[in-house]
């Protein structure tokens, strides 16, 4: 069962949710909140799984919210639901695991606790899937990390490469995803590209110009950081062969 904590500050709107929620065999207990700072004296005294927010409450808003409760010591898994479409982003940053716009409706939002179920079941484990917000013209999608084959480094924003071709762009450097995404294969090769490794199809590590292959993508391996790519696309995937 998933204990949860909704917070909103107009009251209907936190109705709705908590009827929506029991609507799921999965949620156990519900705690509700119409401030932030109700919903962090409440995560203080009892830890919950979720916490479904809305974002424009009075005082601490849901992003500061969200953000205080990365300081507990169990932060449970955070779900916005708002009516503000532009603020994804920002919600990436505090690791939210989905962002739901009002109104909600049922299917969407039980998509939102089968990511819950998802996070709650990894919790702690290093290869737990991490979700990215991209905006798409005026709507919102959500990256899988899973998902995400390479990454291109455009100025302070990265932009995301699936299989679905056209990458998605996101306002975050390349550093920032290189240092929160090598536990999960990803390696640095140039300055401009991050790779997952196991989508690595050809390695050419010697010569006048070392690139990988990425499928039909070609992507130059900067001569300072070939020692650490060998190491990571050869000698890793032969320890994890048994090899």
């Amino acid at each position: 069962m998933i204990d949860v904590l909704v917070a909103d500050d107009e009251r209907p709107a936190l109705d709705e949710l908590v009827h929506l929620l029991r609507a799921d065999a999965r949620i156990g207990e519900i705690l509700t909140a119409s401030s932030g700072a109700d919903a962090l004296r409440q995560l203080s005294e009892r830890a919950v799984d979720a916490a479904f927010l809305d974002i424009h409450m009075p005082g601490l808003t849901g992003i500061d919210l969200a953000a205080a409760m990365n300081a507990l010591a169990s932060p449970p898994v955070v779900v916005f639901v708002t009516a503000d479409d532009a603020r994804a982003l920002e919600a990436f940053e505090v690791r939210a695991a989905d962002y739901v716009l009002k109104p909600v409706r049922l299917e969407r939002l039980r998509r939102a606790i089968d990511r819950v179920a998802e996070l709650s079941a990894a919790s702690g484990d290093a290869d737990a899937d991490e979700v990215v917000p991209v905006t798409v013209g005026q709507t919102v999608r959500f990256v899988r990390r899973s998902d995400v084959r390479w990454v291109q480094a455009q100025g302070d924003y990265s932009r995301l490469h699936t299989d679905e071709g056209a990458g998605h762009l996101v306002r975050i450097p390349i550093s920032e995803l290189d240092q929160r995404w090598a536990e999960a294969g990803f390696v640095r090769v140039h300055r401009s590209y991050l790779v997952r490794s196991d989508a690595v199809t050809e390695a050419r590590l010697s010569g006048p110009e070392p690139a990988v292959s990425v499928g039909a993508v070609s992507l130059p391996v900067s001569r300072r950081l070939l020692p650490a790519v060998r190491e990571a696309l050869v000698h890793g995937r032969a320890d994890g062969a048994g090899r």
